[in-house]
């Protein structure tokens, strides 16, 4: 009996780490994609400001001449 025990233990332990794992490979997953979606907002924003700086530059141009 107690051998039965200690293999439902075992295969209790093994169901609760896969488990883990899973859960930790999807928490992983999804900072990453908020780490992601982070960057693609910052290089729009920096995208941004380089096109109104160009328009800028371009209409004090424009004025000068």
């Amino acid at each position: 009996m107690t051998n039965n025990n200690n293999q439902n233990n075992q295969e209790g332990d093994r169901g609760f780490a896969e488990g883990v794992k899973s859960t930790a490979g999807e928490a992983f997953e999804a900072v990453h994609n908020a780490l992601e979606a982070t960057e693609n907002a910052a290089m729009n924003a920096v995208d941004a400001t380089k096109n109104a700086v160009n328009n800028l530059t371009n209409q004090d141009r424009k004025n000068q001449q």
